[in-house]
């Protein structure tokens, strides 16, 4: 049986939690926006099996430290690679980005710090005028006002999970839910307007992606990030593949295709990629 450490690496966006189990060469997960790395807990579970998995929660996230002012998506990046220093992960690792950790790996991928890169759900695309003031600056507002009301967690997670992913999970989707009710308020309202409506398109990075990479596009986002869209973004990126995995938002695959996405990412590994060595002690 796996017994998770849990620690804390301190970064210049607070101290960020970090769940370590397994054994093996390293991988890093990094979790959604407005949830936390107990998202990842059945996948992380059957990856630890022969790897080292480190689940990261995000600045204002889980159990991470509060950061009570705006912050981009820069400073996200580089609170990453604090983390994985102080992590003792000094050579390159496999990072597990879903939707924001794709967001974030992308920007790491751009250097030296991953071996390979796979993306869950991460569209690359900023949000346009008429996407900010239909979606996001709403929602922003609304959680300002209110909080995580009914109607704010049933928009949001209608969106992220679906009702398919919350039928098929229900232990494990009340759970995801629990991590945005429960978040510190002033924290996730100063989360969510820095990587909602202050997000920039990226696709003038993925040229300097320097790594293997694996985009997962989800089948039938309701989002509108959908396989011909991740096609479109691999064909920027210099070694890239894509594959489709079920579910209607970014987060549903985890739910609904776990064994799925664990071949994708293990297959993936394998193929083409130099095994890396342990990290050293």
């Amino acid at each position: 049986m796996i017994t998770p450490s849990p620690n804390f690496v301190s970064t210049d966006l607070g101290r960020l939690h970090v769940q370590r189990s397994g054994t093996g060469p390293p991988v890093v997960l990094w979790h959604s926006l407005f949830i936390d790395s107990r998202s990842w807990k059945p996948l992380a579970v059957a990856l630890a099996a022969d790897r080292t998995v480190y689940c990261i929660d995000g600045p204002s996230h889980g159990k991470s430290e509060e950061v009570r002012r705006d912050f981009t998506f820069e400073e996200v990046a580089a609170a990453a690679e604090q983390a994985l220093d102080r992590l003792g992960l000094t050579g390159p690792v496999d990072w597990l980005g879903n939707a924001w950790g794709g967001h974030v790996g992308i920007r790491l991928a751009t250097g030296s710090r991953l071996r390979t890169l796979t993306t869950i759900g991460t569209p690359v695309q900023g949000f346009n005028l008429r996407e900010k003031l239909a979606t996001a600056w709403p929602l922003v507002a609304m959680y300002r006002l209110a909080g995580p009301s009914g109607f704010i967690m049933k928009q949001l997670f209608d969106s992220l999970l679906g009702a398919d992913a919350i039928a098929a999970q229900p232990e494990l989707a009340e759970t995801i839910m629990a991590s945005f009710h429960d978040a510190d308020r002033t924290a996730m309202y100063r989360a969510m307007r820095s990587m909602m409506l202050k997000r920039t398109g990226i696709e003038d990075l993925l040229p300097r992606i320097t790594v293997p990479t694996l985009v997962m596009s989800v089948r039938d986002d309701v989002t509108g990030w959908r396989p011909a869209e991740a096609r479109e973004t691999c064909t920027k990126i210099p070694d890239c593949r894509v594959e489709e995995v079920a579910g209607t938002g970014h987060v549903s695959p985890l739910l609904l295709d776990r064994d799925r996405i664990l071949r994708l990412v293990t297959s993936f590994w394998r193929a083409d990629v130099k095994t890396p060595k342990m990290p050293s002690k």
